[in-house]
C-alpha cells in the first residue's frame, strides 16, 4: 500500500511544478513573496480601511505607475547595468505629457505617443553612452540624473503657470488617470499588459535570452556572437519608454509639474527591484520579482505615510532596506551553489521490471562469459574519453577526446594518430553522411559537422521550445548520439534538458523523462523535437526500413523504436524491455542486426532505490556526489540484437579490466571497435565468423 501511494505521488505530480518548486527561481522568489504576505497583513491592521475598494484602487494606481518604472529598472539590471536617472526621466516625461496636453493641445493619442518617444530618447542617451561608448553605468546615469533634473527645473519654472491654467477638456485623458475598467484602474490593465509582454520577452524570445546571457557574463555573450552593445542600448531605451508610460499616467492623474516630482524615485525603484530579487550583479531576474518588489516598497511607504512619518524617515527606511537587500543579494551570489545543491533534485518513482538472469549457469543469451578480456588496445594512454568510435571508407579510425578534439588513427595498424579537428567540447556520438562529412554530437554545444577538409561547422545548438516547460528548454544541453536518414535528416538524442553534461548522475538519480529526440533537416536548416519525455535517450540507429529509428533509454533499461515516416509515423513501440544494464550507443552489425553497448549493470540495491524517491532525495542532500549509490560500471558488456528484439549474443569483460563502462562499439571488417567515456584506450576485438569485408560506411550509403 505504501509503495502504491509513493508511486502515485511521484508519478502523477506534474514534473514542471516539482521542478519549479525546487528550482533556484522558486528559492530566490519565496522570501520576497512571504515578506509581501506579511506586509499585506500588517498593512491591513495598521492602515484604516485598507481593504476598501477606494483604497485598493488608489494603491493599484500607484503600483501601476511605479511598477512600470520598476520594470524598466529591472530590464537594465538584468542586462548588467543600472539607471539612477529614472527619477529625472520620470519628471521630464511627466512634464512632456502635460506640455503636449495642456499647452499645445495635442490629441490624447499623439500626446501619449510623444511622451513615450521622449522617454525613449532619454533612455537612448544612456544607452548610447553605456552600450556603445562603454561608459560605467553608475557614473553615467548619475550624471544624466543631474542633467535631466536641471532641464526639468528650467522648463517647469518657465511653463508651470501655463500648464496649471490650461486644463484639457478630454474624457479620454481623464480616463487614463482616474478611470476604471471592470473595477480596476486603467493603469493596472496597462501594467498587466506590460508585465505579460516583459515575461514573454525574458522567457520566450531570443532578445530576452540574450539579455540574460549578457547579464550573466558579458564577455561570454560577446564570444558567443550576441550583439552586446546594441542589446544593452535597447534595454536602456526600453527603460526610458516604460518610465515615459509611468510619467504619462501620473500626469493624467495629478496634472502637476511641481519641483519635487521624481525626487528620490531612483532609490524607491532600485529598492523595489533589489527587494523583489533582481540581482545587482545581472543575469538574474523576472517580471514576477519586479511586481513583488513594487508592491512591497509601495505598501511600506504608504504604511509609514499613514503613520505620519516624515519624508526623511521614509527615505532612511528605504535606504536601510536597500542596503540589507543588497547585502543579501551579494551573499546569495557567493553562496547560492552551496544552498541550492540540496534542494534542486526532484526524484520520482521509477520501477523497472525484473532483470534477466546473467549468471554463468543461465541458459539464455545473457549468460556471462569473458570474451572481451583479451582485446587489442589502440591509443593506450594517448587518448582520453573516446565515447564513440567510427571508421571511414579508407579504414581510418576516429574517436573523440576529453580535450575537445577528434582524434584520427591511421590504418592499418592505428599507431600513427593526429588531431583531425578541434571542436572545443566533448565529442560524443558520430556519423558520416554520404558526402564524407562527419556529424558530431558535442556535449553542451549541440550538433556540429567536420568537412572532409577538416573545417568545423556548427549545425545547430537549439530546437523548438516546449511551451509547457517553465524553464527554457530550447538550448541543446547534452546532444548524445545520432544517425542519418537516407534523405539527409539527422536524428540525434538529447539525454537531458535539465542538466549539463557533468551532471548526468543527477539526471539518473531523478529518473524523470527529461530527454528527447531531435531532428535536424539540412534541406531547410530546421531543427525540431520529434519525441519528448524520455528517460535519458542515448543510442540512435536508423532501422532497415529507412522509416524508423531504434533508440536506447538508458535509465529505462530498454530499446524502443520510433517511426518518423510511413504509415506508422509518430508511433513508438518497445523492442527490448528489462535489459540487465543501462544501454548506450547502437550501431549496425554486418549480418543486418545491431550491436548495443551497456554502460553499466543493474543491481538489486539500485533498482530498489529507484522505487524510493524519498530515499534518493535524502541521499542527494546529505552526501557528496562521490558517495551516492550508483549502478555497477565496472563490468563491460556488448550485446547483439535483432529488430524483433531477440538478443542473439553477448560479449562480457568481467571486472572491466580492459573496457569498463563501454559506451560504444563499431563493427568494421571482422573486428569490433570499443569506446568508453571513462577509458584511455580503444579496444579492437576480433569477431569470429564476421564478414571481413563489412564497411559500415559503404554498406550504409550503398544501400541508400
Amino acid at each position: 500500500m505504501n509503495e502504491t501511494l509513493t508511486r502515485l505521488r511521484y508519478r502523477y505530480w506534474p514534473d514542471h511544478w516539482v521542478g519549479e518548486i525546487l528550482s533556484k527561481r522558486w528559492t530566490e522568489t519565496a522570501i520576497p513573496v512571504l515578506l509581501l504576505i506579511v506586509v499585506v497583513i500588517a498593512s491591513g491592521r495598521l492602515i484604516g480601511n485598507f481593504y476598501t475598494p477606494g483604497v485598493l484602487a488608489d494603491t493599484l494606481r500607484q503600483a501601476g505607475e511605479i511598477g512600470l518604472i520598476v520594470l524598466g529598472m529591472a530590464l537594465v539590471m538584468i542586462v548588467g547595468g543600472i539607471d539612477l536617472s529614472v527619477g529625472s526621466m520620470f519628471a521630464l516625461t511627466n512634464f512632456c505629457a502635460l506640455m503636449l496636453m495642456h499647452v499645445l493641445k495635442w490629441p490624447v493619442a499623439f500626446a501619449v505617443l510623444g511622451t513615450l518617444v521622449c522617454g525613449a530618447c532619454l533612455g537612448a542617451i544612456n544607452g548610447l553612452l553605456i552600450g556603445y561608448l562603454r561608459l560605467r553605468a553608475f557614473l553615467t546615469t548619475l550624471i544624466t540624473l543631474i542633467i535631466f533634473r536641471s532641464v526639468y527645473e528650467i522648463l517647469s519654472m518657465q511653463y508651470s503657470t501655463e500648464i496649471a491654467g490650461n486644463l484639457p477638456d478630454s474624457e479620454v485623458w481623464n480616463f487614463l488617470g482616474d478611470g476604471t475598467f471592470l473595477g480596476l484602474p486603467t493603469v493596472a490593465w496597462v501594467y498587466a499588459v506590460a508585465a505579460i509582454g516583459g515575461h514573454l520577452l525574458l522567457t520566450r524570445l531570443r532578445l530576452g535570452w540574450h539579455i540574460m546571457a549578457i547579464g550573466g557574463s558579458r564577455r561570454s555573450a560577446y564570444n558567443g556572437g550576441i550583439a552586446v552593445r546594441r542589446t544593452v542600448a535597447l534595454c536602456y531605451v526600453g527603460c526610458g519608454i516604460l518610465t515615459g508610460a509611468g510619467g504619462c499616467f501620473f500626469a493624467s492623474r495629478l496634472a502637476t509639474a511641481g519641483a519635487d516630482i521624481g525626487v528620490g524615485m531612483e532609490v524607491l525603484v532600485l529598492t523595489a527591484a533589489v527587494l523583489g530579487g533582481i540581482s545587482l550583479g545581472g543575469g538574474r531576474g523576472s517580471v514576477t520579482k519586479a511586481m513583488v518588489g513594487t508592491l512591497l516598497v509601495l505598501l511600506i511607504t504608504n504604511g509609514l505615510t499613514s503613520m505620519s512619518a516624515p519624508g526623511g524617515v521614509i527615505r532612511m527606511v528605504l535606504a536601510a532596506i536597500l542596503v540589507l537587500a543588497a547585502v543579501i543579494d551579494v551573499r546569495w551570489l557567493k553562496n547560492r551553489q552551496r544552498i541550492i545543491s540540496k534542494v534542486y533534485i526532484s526524484p520520482t518513482y521509477h520501477k523497472l521490471g525484473d532483470a534477466p538472469d546473467c549468471s554463468e549457469e543461465a541458459a539464455g543469451r545473457y549468460a556471462l562469459n569473458n570474451k572481451l578480456r583479451d582485446v587489442k588496445l589502440i591509443g593506450l594512454g594517448r587518448i582520453e574519453a573516446p565515447e564513440d568510435v567510427i571508421l571511414d571508407r579508407e579504414d581510418n579510425l576516429y574517436a573523440g577526446s576529453r580535450h575537445g578534439d577528434i582524434i584520427r588513427f591511421f590504418a592499418p595498424d592505428y599507431e600513427r594518430m593526429e588531431i583531425f579537428a578541434h571542436i572545443g567540447g566533448q565529442p560524443l556520438g558520430m556519423a558520416f553522411d554520404r558526402g564524407d562529412n562527419l556529424y558530431v554530437c558535442v556535449g553542451g554545444m549541440g550538433l556540429y559537422r567536420v568537412t572532409p577538409q577538416q573545417k568545423v561547422e556548427r549545425v545547430t545548438d537549439e530546437t523548438n521550445r516546449s511551451w509547457s516547460s517553465i524553464n527554457d528548454d530550447s538550448r541543446l544541453r547534452l546532444a548524445d548520439d545520432l544517425d542519418i536518414a537516407d534523405d539527409g535528416r539527422v536524428f540525434f538524442s538529447e539525454a537531458t534538458v535539465r542538466y549539463e553534461m557533468d551532471e548526468w548522475p543527477v539526471d539518473g538519480l531523478e529518473a524523470r523523462g527529461n530527454g528527447r529526440i531531435v531532428c535536424y533537416d539540412p534541406r531547410d536548416n530546421s531543427t525540431r523535437t520529434v519525441l519528448r519525455d524520455l528517460k535519458f535517450p542515448n543510442g540512435i540507429a536508423i532501422a532497415s526500413d529507412g522509416q524508423s529509428i531504434l533508440f536506447a533509454e538508458t535509465w529505462g533499461c530498454c530499446v524502443k523504436r520510433y517511426w518518423f515516416d510511413g504509415p506508422k509515423s509518430g508511433q513508438v513501440e518497445m523492442v527490448i524491455a528489462d535489459l540487465p544494464g543501462y544501454p548506450d550507443n547502437i550501431n549496425l552489425a554486418s549480418d543486418g542486426n545491431y550491436w548495443l553497448a551497456l554502460v553499466g549493470m543493474r543491481s538489486p540495491a539500485y533498482d530498489l532505490a529507484m522505487r524510493m524517491p524519498g530515499f534518493r532525495k535524502r541521499m542527494a542532500s546529505r552526501l557528496p556526489v562521490d558517495e551516492w549509490l550508483f549502478p555497477n560500471i565496472n563490468t563491460g558488456c556488448v550485446l547483439k540484437f535483432s529488430e524483433a528484439g531477440e538478443v542473439l549474443e553477448t560479449l562480457w569483460d568481467l571486472g572491466g579490466e580492459n573496457h569498463p563502462m563501454i559506451t560504444s562499439m563499431r563493427e568494421h571488417k571482422g573486428h569490433l571497435y570499443l569506446g568508453g567515456i571513462s577509458n584511455n584506450r580503444i579496444g579492437r576485438y576480433t569477431l569470429p565468423g564476421a564478414d571481413p569485408g563489412f564497411n559500415q560506411y559503404e554498406r550504409r550509403w550503398r544501400a541508400a
